[in-house]
């Protein structure tokens, strides 16, 4: 009895001595949930997706964040690590706009993503100007109903605003850094396009205030940048004739009529009068691409776009470098495979229904929409944090005179002037102006989307603003000269 007492006792204070050190081991690498994350994560990793030839250096992830237990929403997201050390990358988030359009379709497929879809909609190729190159990228689907992303109520997408969305995706960034928790206090920058110029400065406005009234510095935002924004609906209105006149698209008498006729009302809430000049405006300007006025338009879906260019003013468009004007119908045979949906885990319910790169529901029944976003620039300009805007100059539907309206109403001190910067060629890129609390890059002969038109002076701005220095002066060799 005594020497199985005695066994017995010795047996329990081994399990105790293995319980120890189970659990010292699990404290030293971040507690118990620690595996409960690294778990989480696997389930998201995509190894292959469908027609991808080639093998790449980094881990990428794809799934959803539930942002609302009680409406059943969830946001999706296809998340990339930079391709070489992302444990010293920031971390940066894209988005963009619509409002309806996915990030997936543009931002992924045809922008700033290491896969972009092939031509026959079947597979992807490798992006040689992928932003994953320089940072740790995030593409989200936002609000619900946008791309894979869903609400569990039907009517949930016919409720979306401005309000909501920002407050969606701080639900989305807080949860997804509880999934990624290595990524907590690493430098967080946001980034987007178009209607993104309002989704940004408002997400980072959402952050700033989360971030002081609970102290938490799990998202250390540090800036943002924007690119062919919609920033205020009286200068965004202001600078789009004049850029439709200037550039010879439209004659001087349909110019004065839309001066007289679409006046800021009449042009945000339309008038028949406006309606009827908008329709000459359009017929003068002929068979062209809005979002990139001098490269070709895709024929497939002229008859059914024609006669629209002053009318689709605010939504996301498709303009490329070696220029094919049917980007966006590619991604539409992609992502509606269902090989497609499987390696990206996207839920059955999308399944179900037809993907669309951008959703004219949720565009339609848009409710609050903030008339300007200065007030937001003016509050986080006063934080410190790192703002760009830059601006394809070859966009009619958010063009460089609106964008540059818009900051001049801002009425910030110049602190370096305007100049001419060059790519690595030792050609001009654009032209930059920096301000205080600002910095402004136009891009030359990029349009709407500009890393999709010129990736390779995209990826250069992308750098030139995670570094926080001037975009390239006249190159070297010049000097000498």
């Amino acid at each position: 009895m005594t020497s199985a007492t005695g066994s017995l006792s010795l047996v329990v204070d081994l399990l105790l001595v293995v319980l120890v050190l189970v659990v010292g081991r699990g404290v030293s690498a971040g507690g118990g949930g620690d595996e409960a994350w690294r778990a989480e994560q696997e389930l998201d990793r995509v190894a292959r997706v469908p027609g991808q030839a080639f093998d790449v250096g980094f881990a990428h992830y794809a799934g959803y964040v539930s942002v609302s237990e009680e409406r059943g929403a969830a946001l999706f997201y296809w998340f990339f690590e930079a391709a070489e050390d992302p444990a010293s990358k920031p971390l940066v988030l894209w988005l963009n706009g619509g409002p309806g359009c996915s990030s997936i379709a543009f931002g992924v497929a045809e922008e700033i993503g290491p896969f972009h879809v092939n031509a026959d909609g079947k597979g992807v190729h490798l992006n040689p100007y992928s932003w994953n190159q320089v940072a740790n990228i995030l593409f989200l689907d936002s609000p619900v109903g946008v791309g894979y992303s869903y609400s569990n109520i039907s009517d949930d997408i016919l409720n979306n605003g401005d309000d909501r969305t920002a407050k969606d995706s701080l639900a989305f960034l807080t949860k997804w850094i509880e999934r990624f928790p290595q990524y907590k206090g690493r430098e967080f920058y946001l980034t987007g396009e178009s209607y993104a110029g309002h989704y940004v400065p408002q997400l980072a406005q959402a952050i700033k205030r989360h971030n002081e009234a609970s102290g938490d510095k799990l998202i250390n935002l540090k800036g943002y940048m924007v690119g062919n924004a919609l920033f205020d609906d009286f200068h965004d209105h202001l600078g789009i004739f004049q850029f439709m006149w200037t550039n010879g698209l439209i004659s001087d008498q349909t110019y004065k009529l839309l001066n007289v006729f679409c006046d800021y009302e009449s042009f945000v809430h339309t008038s028949p009068q406006c309606d009827k000049i908008l329709d000459i405006a359009s017929t003068e300007a002929g068979n062209i691409d809005s979002y990139s006025i001098f490269t070709p338009t895709c024929h497939s879906s002229f008859a059914s776009s024609r006669n629209k260019l002053m009318k689709r003013l605010h939504s996301v468009g498709k303009m490329g470098e070696r220029y094919d004007p049917c980007t966006e119908m590619h991604s539409t045979v992609y992502f509606n495979l269902a090989e497609v949906q499987k390696a990206l885990h996207v839920s059955p319910k999308i399944g179900k229904s037809e993907w669309e790169t951008c959703s004219s529901v949720v565009n339609n029944n848009w409710k609050d929409c903030e008339k300007s976003v200065l007030h937001i620039y003016h509050e986080l300009i006063q934080y410190g944090l790192r703002i760009w805007v830059f601006s394809g100059d070859t966009d009619a539907v958010l063009p460089v005179t609106s964008t540059r309206y818009s900051i001049n109403a801002l009425k910030l001190p110049t602190v370096t002037p305007w100049d001419a910067w060059y790519d690595d060629d030792g050609e001009v890129g654009g032209w930059t102006q920096g301000y205080e609390g600002l910095n402004f890059v136009s891009v030359r002969g990029a349009g709407h989307e500009v890393p999709l038109h010129r990736p390779k002076q995209a990826l250069i701005l992308f750098k030139s603003f995670l570094a926080g220095s001037p975009m390239p002066s006249v190159p070297d060799f010049y000097s000498d000269m």
